[in-house]
């Protein structure tokens, strides 16, 4: 049982957790472009976000039956993802809604004021949408950074005995 519980774990690790690191690390580049592909790298967060719930359950549940659910290093990843959840749910997607959105309003303007009008409120968004991409970039370095941190610890686990 043991078995299926990591891999299962380990899968949904891969298959969840990869995708969101590849879509929130393009978004901020498509959004500023106005891209349709924007949209459907926020869609793919949001779906894998919501699947991404796996990998702790399978994780903990592989803990219970390891008996290392109250070691240190478990410990620390749980806070770690909690923490990755966190920065995704609270920052990067709102962060990319408010992206697109943006764009939405921006194309919108710009069929209504014409091409005088939209190039002076394309120079003040221009300002706005950079500091949001920044934002959103940095945020996913750290949302990346601390998976990275995770699975370190899942792989050398500090005071393992298993040597390794």
């Amino acid at each position: 049982m043991t078995k299926l519980l990591l891999s299962i774990h380990v899968l949904a690790a891969i298959l969840v957790v990869g995708p969101i690191t590849v879509a929130a690390s393009l978004f901020p580049r498509y959004a500023r472009q106005a891209s349709p592909v924007a949209a459907l790298l926020h869609r793919i967060c949001r779906g894998y976000a919501v699947a991404g719930v796996a990998v702790p359950v399978f994780g903990i549940a592989t803990a219970i039956q390891l008996g290392v659910l109250t070691d240190a290093w478990l410990l620390t990843s749980l806070v770690l993802t909690a923490i990755a959840a966190a920065v995704l749910i609270l920052a990067i997607l709102p962060g990319q809604g408010r992206m697109l959105d943006g764009a939405r309003t921006a194309g919108g303007a710009e069929g209504a004021e014409g091409a005088e009008g939209a190039e002076g409120a394309e120079g003040a968004d221009d300002t706005g949408s950079r500091a949001t991409a920044a934002r959103l970039a940095m945020l996913t370095g750290v949302f990346n950074v601390l998976w990275a941190v995770v699975v370190v610890l899942m792989i050398v686990r500090p005071g393992s005995t298993t040597g390794a």
